[in-house]
């Protein structure tokens, strides 16, 4: 079974989705689902995106099951990496994403962050704390959306040129491998062919540095967005020579 491996519901402060509503959409697509609702700590706006564990695992558990699984997406900064740590491994989570939401303090989302900046700036700046983060979070499953500053880049071309930034994203991806962390390919952004085009390379790259699976995810914050460009994805991954995987009990299993 193919699992979409990123979701969020009403336990993340950006989803009003219930748990009900992504259980039927993912039977009537015959896909599983990992929630992965979101925990970033000291996020530059106050009392959000601060997961109650204990409730979402309360509530939750009930519907777990082998095609409904519970995991988290961790927001990577190196000073909260001690408090996700403590996090991750006090809850009997399935799965964990890392990933880059803020970067100097800053939302990624918001203008602020690209103001008097240049592209090489932001995007540079964005790698590097992803580099960081990657070499203190040895506790993260994947990596998530690594294209994630292309969604909001006050910019004229906000796609990710591999051979602009080849050294840092080969960065990335070295410690990916060396560290046994699966890349995500987030189809988010799949329905547009400029957003595969600057992933295909990068997914290349991966696979010639020694990456062999990907993890599978929408990032859905809606019901209609279950599942959403995930035959694209499959076809993407297959033609770069990697296999979809998901995860249950923090141990990688292959999608069938």
């Amino acid at each position: 079974m193919l699992f979409d491996t990123h979701i969020h519901t009403r336990y993340s402060t950006d989803s009003r989705m219930t748990i009900e509503e992504a259980s039927a959409q993912a039977r009537a697509q015959q896909i599983g689902l990992i929630l992965t609702e979101h925990l970033d700590l000291k996020f530059p706006e106050a009392d959000a995106f601060l997961l109650d564990v204990d409730s979402y695992f309360t509530d939750y558990l009930p519907w777990r099951s082998d095609t409904l699984l519970l995991g988290v997406e961790v927001g990577l900064r190196e000073d909260v990496d001690v408090e996700n740590r403590e996090c991750v491994e006090r809850y009997p989570f399935d799965y964990v994403i890392g990933s880059i939401h803020v970067v100097d303090n800053i939302d990624l989302y918001t203008e602020g962050y690209y103001r008097g900046r240049s592209k090489e700036e932001a995007y540079g700046a964005y790698f590097n704390a992803m580099i960081a983060c990657l070499r203190a979070s040895d506790y993260i499953d994947s990596l998530g959306h690594i294209d994630y500053i292309a969604r909001y880049a006050r910019v004229d071309n906000p796609e990710i040129e591999y051979e602009a930034f080849r050294e840092q994203i080969d960065g990335v991806l070295r410690l990916l491998i060396e560290r046994n962390i699966i890349l995500e390919l987030n189809t988010r952004r799949l329905e547009r062919k400029a957003a595969i085009d600057a992933l295909r390379p990068i997914l290349q790259r991966y696979r010639e540095l020694g990456g062999r699976c990907v993890t599978i995810g929408s990032d859905a914050h809606v019901p209609a967005a279950i599942g959403s460009q995930m035959a694209t994805a499959v076809a993407l991954a297959d033609a770069c020579q990697l296999r979809p995987v998901y995860f249950k009990q923090r141990r990688m299993e292959y999608c069938t």
